[in-house]
């Protein structure tokens, strides 16, 4: 354990002595454990601080409103509002695409392995 590592499980065992640690949150429920598998290893940290921040990446907005789009059109029975409706949902898929292609994901391996799993998680 390095100098670091000592420092902070000193700094932690002080706090629980004083009882600064007493009246967490969740104090004694147990951990939510995330799974992140799905997440390159590279971008985990910075994906967990963007969810925590309750931020999405544009795509996926972008992604969502596609999904409300979809469904407007299975349940649109107006002829002339249903052909709208088509045209906007062709622009956003669209959008989606350029954005895609503007970060490189479609280059990344990884995307093609869950880009499955991805779409049927945003349709639920």
């Amino acid at each position: 354990m390095g100098w670091i590592e000592r420092m902070a499980e000193q700094k932690i065992a002080e706090a629980m002595e004083r009882g600064e640690l007493d009246d967490l949150p969740g104090m004694g429920k147990p951990l939510e454990v995330e799974d992140l598998s799905h997440v390159p290893e590279d971008l985990r940290a910075s994906y967990k601080i963007l969810k925590n921040a309750g931020v999405l990446p544009e795509e996926l907005l972008v992604q969502q409103d596609t999904i409300a789009l979809q469904h407007l059109i299975k349940a649109c029975t107006n002829g002339s509002e249903l052909v709208i409706l088509q045209k906007k949902l062709t622009e956003q898929q669209l959008r989606v695409r350029l954005l895609l292609e503007q970060r490189g994901i479609y280059q990344n391996p990884a995307f093609a392995m869950y880009e499955s799993k991805i779409r049927a998680k945003l349709e639920d």
